[in-house]
């Protein structure tokens, strides 16, 4: 997600949050949406840990804590930024720690300029295309040792996204540093500049978080940090749909680094997935800009197998992901197999390049302008699921063909019959041109494979049943679509073909014809093809070669078929186990539970405390050791300083635990890899019902717009019509429903549970708007109109922000309208506006502004006749809310900084 320290998943496992002293889960309702992982939440609170809820509702978590705090929702960077201030300002950092293990001793060039300098910008903006010219965020040094290429500068410089992967990009190899941390260009001091006027009065003004609440949660924080306790820190997508997203989580590392709680028990940070497979559709990814083990894709000015690799890290840099040309050859062998030689790059020629972003948003907006012919939608419901329903489903209809897969006959594969726009007449089903293709699917008991959840745990599971009628799994779907399309190619000399043609697809088959599942993942570790191992499964991802001897699919799942074992169906009981549990499913990389675990013994290599024990290095064995694996060279004395020229692992030194970042150090300032800035700063969201109190640049200046005529943004405070959209609203899960609802409202049980689609306000805005608990209420974006059941309740408090009183509406997003469920109702996420954070393209759809009233929605097109109503007494125009730069003295300043 873009964090200087991350991998891709989370830092520690599920289970280690049983030991922390004191858990804050914040953008995360995790007892409800997390039920399973909360176990260790509730065993944390009964061996004494404090545990706060930091979220705009009361719900289920925030009644197993010890304190609910209510925030504004998107305003959580300066809630955090503050606590990183209460650090710095009270002396109450770990010391040792930072100044070992950070970055805050590197200083930083001459050149860099401030958000409190530029009033809210970082020097290198060019407001005509909203990006970052981030050369002068680099390191400061003293003689030629410069930073290397940084991937991702492709043409239209906007193919960023996790676009480094494992690893932090390459910067210089040699830094200036203070280890005083007195000189103001060091990392420590701008960072204490920067978080200044972070303020627990700030927060009160900006988050509408109490002063009494923020001292609580400062105090449970420092007071459990440190040599003999550690805090937690747990989110899930409360903070990841935001145009701020992967800076809130960057703040949160920032804090934890500071506290000394990453690589140790009971630390870290939980990033808490949506579904059981999250964690590996991006390890393995259906994301457009990754390749398998957070390798970049390539761009199109990549056209060399070295210009790829040169792209993505140097072998003069520090650490492991210094040998991506092993894993990129692997794979490339994974892939193509006797294809892939030398002498054609290793078939790298064979892989498709990024002229840019090409997430679904993107190709969202290629289907209105007719440039997508065909779709396939797997696992997901975008008519009802993502950001902006109706354009979803109008772009939906411009497409020749569209192939569903799922269980149920969802509304994306309906939608063309009896979705909203049918109702409204905006789309006739006689007039709509694509041809709509429905496969049943098999669910997950009646399939086998891996599930990779939340903590980077592969777990196997095995088939219960046979997948009824025609349902198939998705092994066997594109298996079986793979060898007909070969099969139609196979005399073809067309160049073009060569890829699939070539493609190692011979995967045995079981007795009723499903592809072996357990092949794939043996496939998936990886073999030696060459010597006297050929053909023996690879045991650690140290062993693959960038001569072509090994192959592997995916470098960070090396390990989970050592010894022809599959070790994702080990199922030892966690009490025949010591407190890792190494022998229940496989983590990745190397059965490794906590990340970055060097960092729980001093530099010396002696553990911080002996209750906060995890590894340590035995000075008689000459190894660390621990219980859990060595996250470090397992050889690497603590007082090792390495040959200044060498690169790679031999690069790390004895106190460098964060051994996939270039420097070997966690970063609290971000001297590349995040295109919005170095530091969190806070903007406001896209729509927002107040003025940016700290800078004059009002929503983050590099945010993702989508300004189209379909996809209009409510006017920002202060400007004319913005009491039109008075009321916030945001989005949450269900423990009863889940998702897009494809798995649960076609299931009578939990259909009865949560059977209709509601809104949560407070008493206090239903008395304001005459709204009636039990009654309907018509809810009115800038891009559509619903309507929900009105649910009054004191679980969504209103805030005091910035002088003014603040009214969210909480909106469950399960519901869909359409004739197949058990029941329907209108989507939440048609309210939505598309606009992105600029670093993963993920969609702001936490915050957004409506209005709201009594009754039920008008029918036909009186419904269009509504929002386009509002629309105009609001002025709304393509560019309203779309301003890249908000502050009119910004060119004047550029020329006089004073």
């Amino acid at each position: 997600m873009g964090t200087s320290f991350g991998r891709g998943g989370a830092t520690q496992s599920l289970q280690d949050m049983a030991n922390a002293d004191c858990i804050v889960i914040q953008g995360s309702n995790m007892a409800e949406c997390h039920p399973v992982g909360f176990q260790w939440v509730a065993e944390a609170k009964a061996r004494g840990a404090r545990v706060i809820h930091v979220d705009p509702r009361f719900t289920r978590t925030s009644a197993s804590a010890d304190r609910h705090v209510p925030i504004r929702a998107g305003s959580d960077v300066v809630l955090l930024g503050a606590l990183i201030n209460h650090v710095l300002q009270n002396d109450l950092w770990f010391k040792e720690y930072v100044t070992s293990y950070t970055n805050a001793p590197f200083l930083i060039s001459d050149d860099f300029k401030d958000t409190e300098d530029l009033d809210g910008l970082f020097s290198g903006y060019d407001p005509e295309t909203g990006h970052y010219d981030r050369s002068s965020w680099a390191y400061k040094t003293d003689d030629d040792a410069g930073a290397e290429p940084e991937h991702g500068a492709s043409a239209s410089g906007r193919a960023e996204g996790e676009s480094h992967g494992s690893g932090g990009p390459p910067v210089a190899k040699r830094p200036m540093r203070d280890d005083t941390l007195q000189d103001p260009r060091t990392v420590f001091q701008i960072l204490k500049r920067h978080y200044s006027r972070y303020t627990p009065e700030m927060v009160q003004e900006t988050c509408g978080v109490s002063v009494e609440d923020f001292e609580y949660l400062a105090r449970s924080i420092t007071e459990n940090s440190g040599r003999d306790r550690t805090t937690c820190f747990a989110y899930a997508v409360g903070w990841t749909q935001h145009t701020l997203g992967a800076q809130f989580i960057r703040t949160a590392s920032i804090l934890q680094l500071l506290l000394g709680n990453m690589g140790r028990p009971g630390g870290g940070i939980m990033a808490l997935r949506g579904h059981a497979s999250i964690q590996g559709s991006t390890d393995i990814p259906t994301l457009f800009n990754i390749l398998p083990g957070y390798l970049p894709m390539p761009t199109v000015d990549m056209e060399t197998f070295q210009d790829y690799l040169d792209s993505i890290a140097s072998k003069q840099q520090k650490g492991f992901w210094a040998n991506a040309d092993a894993y990129s050859v692997s794979l490339l062998k994974a892939w193509w197999g006797e294809a892939s030689q030398p002498e054609n790059n290793w078939a790298y020629d064979y892989i498709p390049r990024l002229t840019g972003p090409h997430g679904t948003y993107q190709t969202l907006e290629a289907m209105m302008r007719d440039e997508v012919e065909g779709y396939f939608i797997l696992g997901q419901n975008p008519a009802v699921g993502s950001a902006n329903g109706r354009m979803q489903r109008m772009g939906m209809s411009h497409l020749k063909w569209l192939v569903v897969r799922d269980l149920n006959m969802i509304e994306s594969a309906t939608w063309w019959k009896d979705g909203p726009e049918i109702a409204s007449g905006e789309m006739r089903t006689e007039d709509i041109e694509t041809e709509v293709f429905f496969f049943p699917a098999a669910t997950h008991v009646e399939k086998s494979g891996t599930f990779t959840q939340t903590q980077r745990l592969l777990q196997w599971r095995h088939q219960a049943v046979t997948p009824p009628g025609d349902c198939q799994s998705e092994l066997k779907f594109f298996h079986d679509l793979g060898q007909r399309i070969r099969a139609k190619l196979a005399d073809s000399e067309d160049p073009r073909d060569r890829p699939l043609l070539d493609l190692t697809w011979d995967y045995p088959l079981h007795d009723d014809g499903d592809p072996s599942s357990e092949a794939v993942l043996a496939e998936i570790n990886g073999r030696f093809l060459t010597g006297e191992d050929a053909g023996k499964p690879l045991s650690t991802f140290n062993q693959m070669k960038p001569d072509g001897s090994t192959s592997g699919g995916c470098w960070i799942y090396t390990g989970v078929y050592a010894d022809g074992i599959n070790h994702a169906a080990d199922r030892m009981p966690g009490q025949e186990q010591d407190q890792i549990a190494s022998k229940w499913g496989w983590a990745w990389p190397a059965n490794r539970r906590i990340l970055y675990n060097r960092a729980s013994a001093d530099p010396e290599g002696k553990p911080w405390s002996e209750r906060k024990k995890l590894i340590w290095w035995d000075q008689d064995a000459g190894r660390w050791t621990g219980p859990d694996v060595p996250d470090f060279p397992v050889d690497r004395a603590p007082g090792t300083v390495p040959d200044p020229d060498a690169g790679g692992p031999a690069a790390l030194a004895g106190d460098d635990p964060f051994i996939m970042q270039s420097d070997g150090k966690g970063w609290l300032f971000a001297p590349k890899g995040m295109v919005d800035g170095p530091l969190p700063a806070h903007y406001e969201a896209q729509e927002s019902p107040v003025v940016n109190p700290l800078y004059p640049q009002q929503p983050s200046p590099t945010r993702e717009l989508f300004p189209r005529g379909d996809n209009l943004t409510a006017p920002r405070y202060g400007q004319a019509g913005n009491e039109v959209y008075p009321y916030m609203f945001t989005t949450y899960r269900l423990t009863e429903q889940h998702t897009a609802g494809g798995m649960s409202r076609w299931l009578p049980y939990l259909a009865e549970l949560q059977p209709e689609m509601f809104c949560e306000i407070s008493a206090e805005l239903a008395e304001e708007r005459g709204l009636e608990p039990y009654g309907w209420a018509t809810l009115v974006s800038p891009r559509a109109v619903i309507e929900a059941k009105v649910l009054v309740t004191d679980r969504v408090v209103s805030l005091d922000v910035a002088g003014r009183r603040i009214h969210q509406i909480g909106l469950p997003y399960h519901w869909g309208v359409g004739s197949d469920a058990v029941v329907t109702g209108d989507s939440a996420n048609d309210l939505m506006g598309i606009t992105l954070d600029p670093n993963v393209h993920i969609q702001e759809s936490k915050v957004g502004m409506c209005d709201i009233r009594p009754g039920r929605r008008p029918r036909g097109e009186a419904a269009t006749r509504l929002v386009s109503e509002y629309q105009q007494r609001a002025g709304l125009t393509v560019e309203t809310g779309n301003e890249r730069v908000t502050d009119p003295d910004l060119e004047l300043r550029k020329e006089d900084p004073s």
